[in-house]
């Protein structure tokens, strides 16, 4: 696997929301930084982590690859997502840790904007370690 493929399946995992794609990525003891302080490791954490894309419709990613090596490589993502549950907003709110959007409960739900940049090694055909650095914000209202 390279970055290019990684990235297919990133794409293609997320925007179905499925977390068997996602996790066959991955080698069975991978590691999965979805942020620089939290990482989930093995396939069942994996899983567990992509449990929350479950909550979002209208997923679209897009993706540019910076670089490839024959073991790794970088790839800026940038996705938008509608949050169709409490749960989610509550997630998100919390992994902000700022108020940016103003709402009561039974308010619309945002749509979402992340961007971010994603560092991947591999091994054996598959990935070993991922890394990612990421913003989001509520899609402004149009």
């Amino acid at each position: 696997m390279n970055i290019e493929q990684f990235m297919q399946g990133y794409k293609r995992a997320w925007e179905e929301r499925d977390d068997a794609l996602f996790c066959a990525l991955f080698a069975p003891d991978a590691s999965y930084h979805n942020t620089p302080f939290a990482e989930q490791r093995g396939h069942a954490q994996l899983a567990a982590y992509w449990q929350r894309v479950k909550l979002q419709d209208e997923v679209h990613l897009r993706y540019e690859v910076f670089a490839s090596t024959a073991d790794g490589g970088i790839a800026h993502w940038h996705v938008t997502y509608q949050v169709r549950s409490e749960e989610l907003f509550r997630i998100w709110a919390a992994s902000t840790g700022t108020n940016l959007i103003s709402r009561k409960e039974g308010d619309p739900l945002p749509r979402m904007v992340l961007d971010g940049v994603l560092q991947a090694r591999f091994a054996g055909g598959l990935c070993s370690e991922c890394r990612l650095w990421w913003h989001s914000m509520p899609q402004p209202a149009t």
